[in-house]
């Protein structure tokens, strides 16, 4: 089975979810709404079972983690508490001859990211040649590597001084000094950086001259810090322990592209971590590699992962690292995980003036816990599942096939049930077990064309099994059961069916990797 090729994979997603509708442009009848995706059919099912596995990983498997559901709206002095009012600004530049406007953050980044392409070339190549290859020694020794590591340093601690000094010259004279071009104009004719907030606002009350300004959350932490005494106080909870929350946020950002990679409207789904000032770097240790085993337990492959250590930390934090992907058009954040000390704790103490501190019996004395975060967007990781599971197979005699190999406890149907033909009580007792199943499953019935097509069909939206009734089901009350990724298949009796769903598309098989 071979990945689609990486200059056709990108648009081979897109299409491949409308096609089959997983995604769909929000009000598309009306020309679409940039940056503003609607999840259909198959992509709401896939969405729920993403979000339900990590739900069930974080709150159900840890005694100590318990979920919330905060508002959107919150009152508007939390996000000044927050620093979201003074400080959530993207350093933007504009292109004077494409007229296009870009994040000078990610155009410096991505410059940096060629700079490790080469390096990794160069780890790759020498790895081929040498049988027993030690690749730190190689990096610690090779010219050529070092070179590209100290320009990549350079780079890193220059950028970081301008973002801490908020030097907005300085970050433009960066671009210009490592010649930046604009990807659509191929020119360096750049504008001069500036800072745009990302929150979205709104009013509150019905009358406008009486309403308040609100805004839409842009993240649903801070819905957890301001709920973290209710939490603790009437869940009797003891340090270390977690409020996870699923929710939507809202970002207006400028430069939206990458389909769903970054959008205006997106899910998170994080949890807050709260441990005693000092063992911070202990906890984030322990969840840094706890989120890398999550994803991994997907089994979309090892090499898709890779942690980024974070160049400027935000204002919260004293320790921050990104668990990136690599998606068709290259490694980018997927998850971050943050150590973010009492600062959001403190900040909301001083805004609402009042006490947020916890008791600890065993110190004998209160204190604001520090917190250690882990945030990740449903929508980033269902893309990321999305453009691993769909690959083209080559079959016998040269015909292929795009079949989406999801994770079977993912898939949004985990068995389509086949009758042979629609006749001889065949769709009758392919209803039975339909009717049998879908309290335990989600099933489909899947009558129209031959049975190859129905396969691929079936196989295009990530379905793991196929069952078959035919007449030989009649008799013996026996069905074929073809398998998604071997397209082998195997005689099953109907009253096993039930069990053998149960061991191989059932939540508890990945969350018994963990």
């Amino acid at each position: 089975m071979n990945p689609i090729k990486p200059e056709d994979a990108f648009k081979n997603i897109i299409s491949h979810s409308k096609e089959y509708g997983f995604i769909f442009q929000s009000s598309e009848i009306y020309d679409g709404l940039s940056a503003v995706y609607d999840y259909g059919q198959l992509g709401a099912e896939l969405k729920k079972n993403i979000r339900d596995y990590w739900w069930q990983a974080m709150v159900q498997l840890h005694h100590n983690i318990v979920g919330i559901d905060a508002a959107i709206f919150m009152h508007p002095t939390t996000w000044k508490a927050s620093g979201h009012v003074d400080a959530f600004n993207d350093p933007l530049i504009d292109n004077k001859d494409s007229k296009k406007r870009y994040r000078a953050d990610v155009l410096i980044e991505e410059h940096i990211g060629k700079l490790e392409d080469k390096i990794a070339k160069e780890v790759e190549k020498a790895a081929k040649r040498f049988e027993n290859f030690d690749e730190a020694m190689f990096r610690g020794t090779n010219a050529r590597v070092q070179e590209y590591q100290k320009k990549i340093d350079e780079i890193e601690a220059r950028f970081k001084q301008a973002l801490n000094d908020n030097n907005l010259e300085e970050v433009k004279q960066i671009i210009l000094d490592l010649e930046i071009v604009c990807p659509i104009s191929g020119s360096r004719n750049w504008t001069d950086v500036r800072q745009f907030n990302l929150m979205f606002s709104t009013s509150m009350g019905s009358v406008s001259e009486e309403s308040s300004t609100i805004y839409l959350r842009p993240e649903t932490a801070q819905g957890i810090f301001v709920n973290y005494l209710n939490v603790q106080k009437t869940g009797r909870m003891k340090i270390p322990f977690g409020i996870a929350q699923t929710g939507k946020a809202f970002r207006n950002e400028i430069v939206a592209r990458q389909f769903i990679f970054r959008m205006r409207e997106f899910e998170q789904m994080e949890m807050q971590f709260f441990v005693k000032p000092g063992t911070e770097m202990e906890w984030y240790a322990y969840w840094k590699q706890a989120r890398l085993n999550w994803h991994l337990s997907l089994g979309l492959g090892a090499e898709k992962y890779r942690y980024h250590d974070h160049v400027k930390l935000a204002h919260y934090a004293n320790a921050a690292c990104d668990i990136e992907h690599r998606f068709p058009f290259g490694f980018k954040e997927l998850e971050g995980i943050h150590s973010r000390t009492d600062f959001d704790l403190k900040q909301h103490e001083s805004f609402s003036g009042k006490k947020l501190q916890y008791f600890d019996p065993e110190l004998n004395q209160s204190y604001v816990p520090y917190v250690v975060e882990t945030s990740v967007g449903l929508d980033r990781l269902f893309l990321s599942i999305l453009s691993s599971a769909l690959k083209e197979e080559t079959l016998e005699g040269g015909d292929t096939r795009s079949v989406l190999c999801l994770p079977p406890a993912l898939a949004p149907y985990k068995a389509a049930i086949f009758p042979l033909v629609k006749k001889d009580g065949l769709p009758e007792l392919a209803e039975s077990i339909y009717t049998t199943l879908k309290f335990d499953f989600n099933v489909a019935i899947d009558e129209k064309d031959t049975v190859g097509k129905r396969y691929r069909r079936q196989d295009a939206i990530g379905t793991p099994f196929c069952i078959t009734v035919d007449h030989q089901s009649l008799e013996d009350k026996t069905v074929t059961v073809r398998h998604r990724d071997s397209m082998q298949q195997e005689r099953i009796a109907i009253s096993a069916l039930q069990e053998f769903l149960e061991q191989r598309v059932s939540l508890k098989v990945l969350l018994k990797t963990l």
